[in-house]
């Protein structure tokens, strides 16, 4: 454990490795060494408190993956200002209740990606920006906005650029950044990400210096991470995966930070794989099989492969199988965790016995504390499911000025309940048996999702699938398998049901099987499944009276 700053973790990278390469961006053209990376992320710093920003001020970051993400992250560290993570899927009343729910200060944003007009959003939600004085905004629906810095030089009406930003950093202004750095605790918190929203409503979950650095240090060191090491970061930079678990954990040892694409393609991350010699990718499930499903996928060398992570999302073992052989990562690890602990708290080693890596979620990391525990927080005794906890270093102070949601969440003894169903072996290995929001009752029966998913993935024909409970007269809930079949093959529902017999128990088997094209999806690649639920129910409303769909509309 480190009493470190966010900011101190890139001076050490500085220092020790100052001509290395640090960050490479394929479609911007971008390389830089350390030293670079640090000195333009100071220069950031030093033009933020010049325009009247204090440490504590909350600034937003929308944007895809990009180099300017870096130094808003490293940035905004230095400086002592409290970075909020905004999905940059993120529509009109999205982008409005994150920005007003923790009182941003400043946002720093791109112009556009995709169909996202990011620019026409603030002119929606603040009508009077063009002909505001940039740093000066006052309006009725962001009420604690002030500043918007877009990304690149071009002169918006109202705004700031980047540019001009950067170029507010003089002699005055550095010597201030140095007073406060010098003060900054590591206790503070510094980050905001909120919650991906598959349940309800996002919470701001709110980070320190200390959740994050040891958390991307303790992962670093299971890894073997040096400065050797290439990370190839196609998971999204708003959401812990990207900012701890890559660009953090590559600065506290050195390590390449290498960016395929704005956001996730499987073509261009192989490609980058490839061109830069990666040694290691981190991904969720969804991310790792669209690329095994690339096609062409067998033509790209991907020798230089070792480790990795696959996690925010359950991942079934046929697939860690393939990652393991086809991919080349034979000490890829699962990784297990949420937003509000920093955000690992288990991960598997490169040494476990492959049907551990397969078939848990591993052992807690350095410094964390798990249990298993009944609806009466009781202590199960070891292989019985239960809720999983959380208690460390890693665990968030809570969410931001909202104490009740806090306390639903986090006890007083400084445990997080997790929302998970697991069991723990003798040996303290994890495996999820699912989301206890997720479990269904079929006849006073509980069944976890998850052991239906994990069987048919081992059915060749495929590619994902998803279970969840939809209402039924006679047993209250029924279990409904959604799946979606690899190119070219073909199944029938009792086909499937077949395929269960004898594997699982009757009740376990699903009554409905429907095949589908797409998931409801998180922008992180998390299956949204109370939507799922919500569509079947509907689906099998309308066809009450008739055989089951064959084919679910999503």
């Amino acid at each position: 454990m480190r009493g470190i700053t966010v900011g101190g973790v890139l001076d050490e990278a500085a220092a020790t490795w100052p001509d290395r390469e640090a960050l490479i961006v394929v479609n911007q053209d971008v390389r830089w060494s350390w030293r670079e990376l640090r000195d333009r992320a100071r220069q950031l710093a030093a033009g933020l408190l010049a325009t009247g920003l204090n440490p504590g001020d909350r600034i937003g970051m929308l944007a895809p993956n990009r180099a300017e993400w870096l130094l808003a992250q490293f940035g905004t560290a230095y400086a002592g200002l409290i970075l909020v993570n905004i999905n940059p899927a993120y529509r009109h009343s999205e982008l409005e209740y994150a920005l007003n729910k923790v009182g941003c200060r400043a946002l720093i944003t791109d112009t556009q990606f995709k169909s996202s007009d990011y620019i026409a959003m603030l002119r929606s939600l603040a009508p009077n920006l063009s002909i505001s004085t940039p740093g000066d905004l006052h309006t009725s629906q962001l009420p604690e906005l002030r500043m918007v810095i877009q990304l690149g030089s071009a002169g918006i009406a109202g705004m700031f650029s980047l540019d001009e930003i950067l170029g507010n950093a003089n002699a005055e202004s550095c010597a201030r950044l140095d007073l406060v750095s010098a003060q900054l605790d590591f206790d503070a918190p510094i980050n905001i990400q909120f919650t991906s929203g598959t349940t309800g409503a996002p919470k701001a979950a709110t980070l320190t210096h200390h959740n994050m650095v040891n958390n991307a240090r303790m992962s670093a060191a299971i890894l073997k991470f040096t400065e050797q090491d290439r990370l190839c970061i196609p998971v999204p930079m708003y959401h812990c995966f990207g900012m701890v678990l890559g660009t953090l954990l590559c600065a506290g040892c050195g390590a390449a930070i290498v960016f395929p694409w704005p956001a996730f393609e499987a073509e261009a991350t192989l490609k980058a794989i490839e061109a830069e010699s990666c040694t290691a990718l981190h991904g969720v499930p969804t991310m790792f099989i669209a690329m095994l499903d690339e096609p062409g996928f067998e033509h790209y060398d991907l020798s230089s492969l070792r480790t990795g992570i696959i996690g925010g999302a359950p991942c079934p073992a046929e697939l860690m199988r393939r990652v393991i052989d086809d991919m080349h990562m034979s000490e890829i690890t699962i990784a297990y965790g949420m937003t509000e602990t920093g955000p690992l708290s288990t991960q598997t080693r490169p040494d476990d016995p492959i049907e551990l890596r397969v078939g848990s979620v591993g052992r807690s990391l350095p410094n964390t504390e798990i249990k298993i525990v009944d609806e009466n927080e009781r202590i199960l005794p070891i292989e019985q499911p239960g809720e999983l906890c959380v208690r460390g270093y890693n665990v968030m102070p809570g969410y931001w000025e909202d104490r009740e949601r806090t306390a639903e969440d986090v006890g007083p003894n400084r445990w997080i309940r997790t929302g998970d169903i697991a069991t723990m072996d003798e040996a303290g290995y994890i495996r999820i048996v699912g989301r206890s929001k997720d479990m269904l009752i079929r006849g006073g029966e509980n069944i976890y999702p998850r052991e239906i998913e994990d069987l048919l993935y081992t059915n060749p024909k495929i590619d994902q699938v998803e279970v969840v409970g939809v209402p039924d007269p006679k047993f209250g809930e029924e279990i409904a398998a959604c799946i979606r079949l690899r190119d070219g093959e073909q199944a029938t529902d009792e086909e499937i049901r077949q395929f269960c017999r004898g594997k699982l128990a009757h009740f376990k088997i699903p009554r409905y099987v429907l095949f589908v094209n797409e998931f409801p999806m998180t922008v992180t690649g998390k299956v949204q499944k109370f939507i799922l639920r919500e569509l079947l129910t509907k689906e099998f409303e309308q066809a009450t009276g008739t055989s089951q769909p064959e084919r679910a509309a999503l």
